[in-house]
């Protein structure tokens, strides 16, 4: 009986083992599709998010194979693209939205290591000033908490970067009715608000914001997924997040959450591989 134990318990170990070499190492691509009678006519959009400056092949080659073959109208990036930590190189992640700039428009929203790198000049020498000129040389400007309107489908893009206040580990920082629209100012309701908005966790607030759309990353799929549990932890140290990937609906508004494309301070993904998102949009007939 013994011998039986520890045999299950060694092929689960391996098992575990092989998934987090296996699915460190890959993506995969689901696909969402929405509806909206603000939207004048279809458009397809690539949701990339949390690739902490990783590459999948050379050049990050297959990754934009992927993107080519879908032929998306726009791609939308929801933060942390690169990994803040001091000396980090950023060219994976710089490369990547360059040679994409070149063949679609790029609505670039700021996730937590983006804003971090900002915040503190002094800690991460250059990088930040580096990353955002390439990005802008390539015809890149970040959304910080500014919107662009793309008229051909009746589309209003808003990037939102919160205060740090609100990345704290254990607890969930409370956020007030009137924070957003002090940031963001009043959205106009006629047209169809797609907030790109990091962390998935203030959802509620986004919704009530007047966001159509939200799109998040931030969660890395809770780093681990177990049948019916989901992921199991997130990047605020709470176990089993109750936003962890996937499509959320709330009070009026749809939240597409990225499981991302890899990691950081916990460098493994099990059970839970890398993620590339299209969202299909369509007007609602």
């Amino acid at each position: 009986m013994t011998e039986c134990i520890v045999a299950v318990i060694c092929g689960v170990i391996l098992i575990v083992l092989l998934s987090a070499v296996f699915d460190s190492n890959r993506f995969v691509t689901r696909t969402y599709e929405i509806s909206s009678k603000k939207l004048t006519k279809p458009c397809r959009l690539v949701l990339l998010a949390d690739l902490h400056n990783k590459s999948f092949g050379k050049g990050n080659d297959r990754l934009i194979s992927a993107i080519r073959e879908i032929g998306p109208d726009a791609i939308i990036t929801a933060g942390d693209m690169l990994t803040a930590e001091r000396g980090e190189d950023f060219t994976n992640a710089l490369f990547l939205m360059e040679r994409l700039a070149e063949s679609y428009p790029i609505y670039y929203g700021m996730g937590n290591h983006e804003y971090r790198l900002g915040l503190y000049p002094e800690r991460y020498p250059g990088m930040y000033g580096g990353y955002t000129a390439g990005l802008k040389k390539a015809g890149i400007e970040p959304l910080i908490n500014e919107t662009a309107y793309l008229p051909a489908w009746n589309i209003a893009v808003c990037g939102a970067q919160i205060d740090r206040n609100y990345y704290r580990h254990f607890r969930r920082a409370p956020m007030e009715p009137s924070y957003l629209r002090k940031l963001l100012g009043t959205p106009d309701r006629d047209k169809f608000q797609l907030l790109i908005a990091h962390n998935p966790v203030y959802f509620d607030a986004y919704a009530d914001w007047g966001a159509d759309l939200v799109v998040s990353g931030h969660v890395h799929g809770g780093i681990m997924r177990l049948p019916f549990f989901g992921g199991v932890l997130s990047p605020s140290l709470t176990l089993f997040p109750r936003y962890d990937g996937g499509m959320f609906k709330e009070r009026g508004s749809t939240m597409i959450l990225s499981r991302g494309l890899s990691s950081h301070t916990i460098p493994v993904r099990i059970f839970n591989p890398g993620e590339l998102i299209v969202i299909d949009l369509a007007p609602d007939k």
